[in-house]
């Protein structure tokens, strides 16, 4: 996993298993979050009473905006979490490591 200063382990970096079921998960959630702010937009778009509707003292825009920065802040760190460990062969139950052995 890449530390604080941003720089992937060459092992990370090396193992297309780890690459390609990153970039599975990132697909998934952002299609996720791009269905709730596609919904805000349209909404906002055609919809527009239905956005100035009072909530607690403030307009379902502002509720929803700020939903949409929260739910933002959450999918990345299930993002995280999902990617934190390398790919495990099924066939030898070890990390793969793109074939330059142990770390």
């Amino acid at each position: 996993m890449a530390g604080f200063d941003h720089v992937a382990s060459e092992a990370e970096a090396a193992d297309p298993a780890t690459a390609a079921r990153n970039a599975r998960y990132g697909l998934i959630l952002f299609s996720l979050y791009f269905v709730f702010y596609a919904v805000f937009v349209g909404l906002n778009a055609f919809q527009s009473d239905t956005m100035s509707m009072n909530i607690g003292g403030v307009n379902l825009a502002v509720v929803y905006g700020m939903g949409l920065i929260a739910a933002a802040l959450v999918l990345a760190l299930i993002y995280c979490w999902l990617c934190h460990s390398p790919v495990v062969s099924m066939s030898t139950g070890h990390e793969a490591d793109g074939g330059e052995g142990t770390r």
